[in-house]
């Protein structure tokens, strides 16, 4: 008797799960309609915030209709996700991604629910569509225990929204965490970080990284940047060379500690500049219409991935090749007379790597700093005074710009720098017409996410830029 009561029980429990699921695809499928095709706004995360309030489980519905793959980290995430996605459609599947960055669990749901009627069709047909999903680090066991990721591919790991995230072992263990949950899934790290290689994986794991130089060397990281010593042990890492931050051929004096084997590696950086690298990866050239050595890393990361799914690097060569902006990142846009890029800056790391970048440009320029402060930024803006923006004075910087909710913040630290003349301008709307008003032709805007989301809407009012969809 109990048997048939328990029968029933997870009869009526199960129908009403699916009735659940049903009804929370409806909701945010519906929403996602009226907001897209009705309202016409682009990059909104509430049709999947609304479906997973009403279905915490609702990607589960989708791990068996599509191959997920995975990419997190600190720095380069939407890029290497963008670069990504290029790289396997040369593979004929249908392709998923969020490449407006929304990254976080309700930004993933809207963007299997924005496909979820191609993906049927593909199934239909005996395909099975790759996701290729950025994820925020926190949200990284959240979707791969939904998903059953196949592939994780891991960026770095530097000090990031502290209010967030703590240090940088919290980060490492919200993603290993993660990682452990698709125990099936090959893991492709970034072996110049030496976090990624403080412990085992129970996964199969594919390294990548620089080998472009001699294995000669003997030098150490400068004393303020992150992660100067060993995951394992605390000693000091020592590099045969370094390549930026605390990334490169790293060991322990004991040697211990060191880096791991690299299955594909860039072999030489032939030239960079703020608009394009020239470089070669296992001795086959590419070229990358960005600019900046960190970018090389977001290449060689999709570079590395194709290859694991068996593609070749011709085809390779083709998607990174293909000269079309990534949405906030190093997307260039003409605003009157100026060739205006956005980068993207968050931490001290990814603005010194933009700092590096305008370092190579031989023109002047004017530089636009968008300084927010919400939750997607990271609250806490002390970071911007461990950025190095004394090393701008090596630019040929013409004007500053100064804006966002925490202007105030920047244009100190950027007095601090040594550039008192700025212009200050809090309201977004009018930072088109101080842009036009520039004395150069080039222009970079330097802003947090936010304030990036922030600005791009103006422009698209102006009809200066695309929607994120």
């Amino acid at each position: 008797m109990s048997n048939y009561i328990s029968d029933i029980f997870m009869l009526v429990y199960n129908l009403f799960m699916t009735i659940r699921s049903k009804f929370a695809l409806f909701a945010g499928s519906t929403s996602y309609i009226f907001l897209h095709k009705i309202l016409h706004r682009g990059g909104t995360s509430l049709p999947g915030k609304i479906a997973y309030q009403l279905d915490p489980a609702i990607l589960k519905e989708f791990a068996d209709k599509i191959q997920t793959v995975i990419i997190t980290g600190t720095n380069g995430k939407t890029l290497t996700t963008a670069l990504c996605a290029r790289v396997l459609s040369k593979s004929g599947r249908l392709i998923i991604t969020n490449k407006s960055g929304s990254n976080m669990i309700q930004g993933i749901v809207a963007t299997i629910m924005a496909h979820a009627a191609q993906i049927r069709q593909a199934n239909r047909q005996g395909q099975k569509p790759i996701a290729v999903l950025e994820v925020d680090e926190a949200n990284v066991k959240a979707a791969a225990e939904s998903l059953q990721a196949s592939h994780f591919v891991l960026t770095n790991i530097f000090r990031d929204q502290m209010d967030r995230y703590g240090e940088i072992y919290t980060t490492y263990e919200k993603i290993t965490d993660g990682i452990n949950s698709s125990p099936k899934a090959e893991v492709i790290a970034n072996g110049d970080s030496p976090i990624f290689a403080r412990k085992p994986y129970a996964n199969p794991v594919t390294y990548f990284g620089f080998a472009d130089r001699p294995e000669t060397g003997d030098h150490r990281a400068p004393t303020n940047t992150d992660g100067i010593l060993a995951p394992t042990d605390d000693q000091v890492l020592h590099y045969h060379y370094l390549t930026y931050a605390n990334l490169g051929s790293y060991f322990t004096p004991d040697k211990s500690f060191k880096r791991p084997d690299l299955k594909y590696a860039v072999t030489k950086v032939d030239s960079l500049t703020p608009a394009k690298s020239d470089f070669e990866i296992d001795q086959h050239a590419f070229t990358l219409p960005l600019g900046g050595l960190y970018n090389i890393y977001n290449a060689l990361a999709a570079y590395a991935l194709g290859r694991e799914f068996g593609l070749t690097a011709d085809q390779i060569f083709a998607a990174l090749n293909e000269d079309s902006r990534i949405f906030g990142r190093q997307e260039q846009l003409q605003i009157g007379d100026h060739l205006v890029t956005i980068v993207l800056i968050k931490n001290p790391v990814g603005a010194n790597s933009v700092i590096d970048m305008m370092i190579s440009d031989p023109q002047p320029f004017s530089l636009v700093t968008l300084l927010n402060a919400n939750y997607a930024d990271g609250i806490d803006t002390s970071w911007i005074f461990d950025a190095e923006f004394e090393r701008l004075h090596e630019t040929k910087l013409a004007k500053i710009i100064v804006g966002g909710q925490r202007y105030k913040d920047f244009s100190v630290r950027l007095k601090m720098a040594g550039f008192p003349d700025q212009i200050v301008e809090q309201d977004f709307s009018k930072l088109i017409d101080r842009i036009k008003a520039l004395p150069t032709k080039n222009v970079y805007v330097a802003a947090t996410y936010t304030s990036m989301l922030m600005f791009r809407a103006e422009l698209t009012k102006a009809g200066l830029a695309k929607g994120s969809f």
